[in-house]
């Protein structure tokens, strides 16, 4: 593995690692109505053209980070339409 898809995966690993805190509090406190669906709904697109993006160009790092945060993202939606 190279230095660069090491990086990718440090870099992939704390951006989805961010994700965490919000739907652990979400799944604590049983509530959503202090985060913006919006946000998670853009999120979500950004993510999606990621994971597209890593796909054609074959990137490991950007594909596992990706689909990673997406599940996250997707879950925190369900939880916001589910505690709305």
């Amino acid at each position: 593995m190279s230095i660069i898809d090491c990086l990718g995966l440090i870099a992939g690993g704390l951006s989805t690692g961010s994700l965490v805190p919000q739907l652990i509090r979400i799944i604590k406190i049983k509530s959503t109505k202090d985060i913006s669906l919006e946000m998670f709904l853009i999120s979500f697109l950004g993510l999606v053209c990621w994971l597209a993006f890593g796909i054609l160009i074959k990137s490991i790092p950007i594909i596992v980070s990706n689909v990673l945060s997406i599940s996250m993202v997707i879950t925190i939606i369900l939880y916001k339409l589910k505690y709305k």
